[in-house]
């Protein structure tokens, strides 16, 4: 199996749930608390390309930061979103799990299921 990568919030349920799947299935990813060590804009840009979506799919619109920058406003291009992404790793989707050239939004958690396949 390819090996897997889980960008993951231990203090959010699903990112919790999406490793418990996971590991049930005797999987062990390499774990990036990404609060902790956030992914660059290079990184970013990466996992974009794996997840197949636009920068705008990735943001968590209920963050204080996707308010207080101003996020909403539809002029701003995948490259504003990303260097806010970059800058503020809290508006980060999650979890995130990848698989060599492939990745997922873990939501609902399930969904890491279909990189397994």
């Amino acid at each position: 199996m390819t090996d897997l990568t889980l960008y993951h919030n231990p203090r959010c349920s699903k990112s919790r749930g999406a490793l418990e799947l996971l590991e049930a299935r005797g999987l062990t990813p390499t774990v990036v608390r990404y609060l902790d060590t956030p992914p660059s804009a290079d990184e970013l840009h990466t996992l974009l390309g794996k997840l197949g979506i636009p920068a705008r799919q990735l943001l968590r619109s209920g963050e204080d930061e996707y308010k207080a920058l101003g996020l909403a406003d539809s002029s701003l291009s995948d490259e504003q979103l990303i260097a806010a992404m970059a800058s503020h790793p809290k508006l980060i989707e999650r979890p995130i799990l990848i698989a060599g050239e492939r990745a997922v939004i873990g939501r609902p958690p399930e969904k890491v299921l279909e990189l397994l396949v």
